[in-house]
């Protein structure tokens, strides 16, 4: 969107793009000089700033969370590269998020963004069906264990494939998940966090799981984001997934999220 300040909305204005946020998924906002005190109240105007779960935020402003990947060596390990949803392992996952460039490398670390709404409308009305009552498993404790392996030895294959305990401690959220303002339906699985489906055993939940992963990434869904300095982009968890990629080094990247408390899905 162009030819708006992020800055001074007015009520009109900011219903427009929250009108065009549930209908697109993702709103791309460039030339945005603001400060952390304007993405703050930016996030306000959305709902209740969520709390995020790897971070403690920046000096003066707890609900921005710092995104910055240093060049050279001991970087942390790059988490982003999967597909994945923001959070889904909270009991209320963020609805939305907003992410905001300072310093962009000259190449790569793009973000893909693929529609969930649009996988779930092309599914068949048989696996639709099959879906809705079921309900995925979420967790973050296979990543922190993979992190920690990551920490040790860095050159180890990491292996980030959940184990019983995983499975035993993750959130259930429904598959299928509906948006609270326009009634609409989308899948809510990722590569990350899901990790499982209740009421089945792993063998029986890994192949649908694994389907539903492929099919919500297809090409046709995605759109590809190249950033920009002063670029601020807002998102809709429960709209689309995405993935940045660690393609940039030896250049640095900085930027800034905040999310928007969520509603237990449903």
């Amino acid at each position: 969107m162009h030819e708006v300040d992020l800055a001074a909305l007015d009520d009109n204005v900011f219903a427009q793009i929250e009108a065009a946020l549930f209908r697109f998924g993702v709103l791309v906002f460039p030339a945005q000089r603001i400060s952390h005190a304007d993405q703050v109240a930016l996030t306000k105007r959305f709902g209740e700033h969520g709390v995020d779960a790897f971070t403690d935020g920046v000096d003066g402003y707890r609900e921005i969370q710092p995104v910055i990947r240093e060049p050279g060596p001991g970087a942390p390990l790059f988490f982003g590269a999967r597909w994945h949803t923001d959070s889904p392992f909270l009991e209320r996952p963020p609805a939305v998020s907003m992410l905001r460039s300072v310093e962009v490398p000259p190449f790569g670390g793009d973000t893909l963004f693929s529609s969930s709404r649009a996988a779930y409308l092309d599914l068949s009305a048989g696996m639709q069906t099959l879906l809705e009552p079921l309900q995925g498993l979420y967790s973050r404790t296979h990543l922190t264990r993979a992190m920690e392996q990551w920490r040790e030895d860095p050159e180890r294959a990491l292996d980030i494939s959940p184990i019983e305990q995983d499975l035993a401690a993750a959130t259930p959220h429904p598959l299928i998940r509906t948006h609270p303002a326009t009634g609409e339906k989308a899948l809510y699985v990722d590569e990350n966090y899901t990790i499982g489906i209740a009421g089945l055993h792993r063998r029986e939940a890994e192949p649908l799981v694994s389907y539903l992963i492929s099919h919500v990434t297809r090409p046709i869904y995605q759109f590809r984001l190249r950033w920009q300095p002063d670029m601020l982009v807002i998102w809709d968890n429960r709209l689309v997934i995405h993935q940045a990629f660690d393609d940039f080094a030896p250049h640095r990247r900085e930027m800034y999220r905040s999310t928007v408390l969520g509603e237990v899905p449903a």
